[in-house]
């Protein structure tokens, strides 16, 4: 399995380029966040996720697998209609995006392996043309599909509060965090991954809430 790149090397430049997310670094170690190998599996996990509780959203992933045969797949999944996929805990607008996403794959008018030529900007462009599919999702397949390094998240409501947490904020504008991101390149992938640590800390069910 593969993982989010928190190498001992990454670890080691975060914490010298910013000496209070190292802290916080060096007190956590090493943490392990699993990437997803398929691009269209990880994008639905993405959608999915979108404005719910990682443990919403790992129940509604869980379920739509079972629909589709244990594996999500644009061919499984354009065999469901939208009411199907609804089923399973979800709107019926992320459904019908669901739904249309996979067909568009399965008829060859998205190619998603396509990506990987990309740049990061160009990633969020291409994958933002798709229904339901905006700027935090297309992020969140970078982070955990791609295995692009330097990726954070303002829309992300765990990442913002687990930044407010470490630097000791009540409240954090987009100036405040564009300021403080710029230490974590080119590792902010990293740097989202202890982020979203803190945040859990903080809450103890940090939710990946976004603004799609």
């Amino acid at each position: 399995m593969k993982y989010v790149d928190c190498s001992a090397p990454v670890r080691e430049y975060l914490c010298q380029a910013d000496p209070v997310l190292g802290a916080h670094i060096q007190r956590i170690g090493e943490l392990y966040r699993p990437m997803k190998d398929d691009l269209f599996t990880a994008l639905c996990s993405s959608i999915i996720s979108q404005l719910i509780s990682k443990k919403s959203a790992a129940t509604v992933y869980n379920r739509l697998a079972e629909k589709c045969g244990g594996a999500i797949t644009p061919q499984a999944l354009a065999e469901l209609t939208p009411e199907e996929i609804q089923k399973c805990g979800m709107s019926m607008r992320k459904a019908d995006n669901l739904s249309r996403i996979a067909h568009s794959v399965l008829g060859g008018e998205t190619d998603l392996e396509h990506l990987h030529t990309l740049s990061d900007p160009e990633i969020v462009r291409v994958l933002s043309a798709l229904p339901g599919v905006g700027e935090w999702t297309a992020q969140m397949l970078m982070i955990f599909a791609m295995g692009r390094p330097d990726v954070i998240s303002y829309k992300d409501l765990g990442i913002r509060r687990g930044m407010m947490a470490a630097y000791g904020l009540e409240s954090l504008s987009k100036k405040q965090f564009d300021a403080i991101v710029k230490a974590y390149h080119p590792y902010s992938s990293a740097a989202s991954i202890y982020l979203w640590h803190l945040s859990d800390e903080v809450t103890g069910n940090v939710g990946l809430a976004q603004i799609n």
